[in-house]
């Protein structure tokens, strides 16, 4: 009964300013709607890349919460674990770019994937999920941070998760009850995959080798770090530190580059069957390098175009080919 890759977090609307020569009006900025947020995106490329994928979410039933939840069916993500919230929102975000990376403003206070509660998570998600993925902005607000760690506990030892903190320090209001939360989020997942950026906040101080060490001192069995255009780094319990580089590639943005580094990064290890802490534990240099190498592929063939896009399975092979 265990075949899916479950997604627990928010799906949101991202607004994105149109590039140079789409701008309809002579003045200001002109914006673009796309369908978001990061545990969403990593659903989308997650499908994209052939994987059974479901995204449990509490979703509004105003005229973007529809959207999303058309665009999830369009991208055949299994919808069954979606919660409706009636009388409710849609969190919106506008993204703009500064000093070459993207920046977000969120307008989201009362939206819907902030109110998921414990008792609204189906039965189905504990009984066919074999790898749980979450994190970013749906651990800040509201009923669903608590409803996150309810279903982590719950699947512990029976699927793998995935914890990708994905952080926004501007939208965190109480710094302690976080740095908490983070701490019980690192020793329930197997795999915490973190951004350099986000490490310079959890870890102020410390080089990347020294953080990643911390991480696994936390509980997870393997430790991912992404470092832009430095490529990234990666150690198991007890393992070596294994690194590979970037691709070269023209990058449009980095919007999604995370997301989709995720995606790639569960999907190789699922190809590979590993979905459960034992076989992660016994993952050999060798194969990680490889699961790296893949993920990074997905996540250049993003930046090639703007906003979050991952690419499809039939893109990612022709870059490997």
């Amino acid at each position: 009964m265990r075949r899916l890759i479950t997604c627990v977090g928010e799906c949101l609307i991202d607004f994105m300013p149109l590039r140079e020569g789409q701008h309809s009006l002579g003045y200001g900025v002109d914006f673009r709607m796309y369908a978001g947020g990061s545990i969403f995106n990593v659903a989308v490329a997650l499908a994209r890349l052939e994987q059974p994928t479901a995204f449990a979410c509490k979703v509004a039933d105003d005229y973007f919460g529809q959207y999303l939840r058309t665009y999830m069916q369009r991208e055949q993500i299994d919808t069954r674990f979606l919660v409706e919230a009636s009388g409710t929102h849609t969190t919106l975000a506008f993204v703009a770019e500064q000093d070459g990376h993207p920046t977000f403003s969120f307008y989201g206070e009362g939206a819907a994937e902030a109110l998921l509660m414990a008792n609204e998570i189906p039965e189905a998600l504990y009984i066919e999920t074999r790898i749980l993925h979450f994190g970013s902005i749906s651990l800040l607000r509201g009923s669903t941070p608590q409803a996150v760690l309810h279903i982590l506990e719950k699947l512990r030892g029976k699927a793998l998760l995935s914890f990708d903190p994905n952080l926004r320090p501007n939208l965190v209001q109480d710094e302690r009850a976080y740095r908490e939360l983070l701490r019980r989020a690192f020793s329930l997942a197997d795999i915490v995959k973190c951004s350099d950026a986000d490490l310079e906040w959890i870890y102020p101080g410390l080089g990347n080798e020294e953080a990643l060490a911390e991480l696994l001192r936390q509980g997870p069995a393997l430790a991912v770090i992404t470092q832009g255009g430095q490529g990234a780094i990666a150690a198991r319990i007890d393992g070596p530190v294994v690194r590979v580089p970037v691709f070269p590639v023209e990058i449009a943005d980095t919007v999604g580059a995370g997301d989709s580094f995720c995606a790639g990064l569960l999907a190789r290890l699922s190809e590979l069957g590993i979905d459960e802490r034992g076989r992660l534990e016994s993952l050999t240099p060798e194969q990680l390098s490889q699961v790296l190498r893949f993920a990074s592929g997905v996540s250049a063939l993003n930046c090639i175009r703007p906003g979050a896009n991952a690419p499809r399975r039939a893109e990612v092979e022709a870059f490997f080919a």
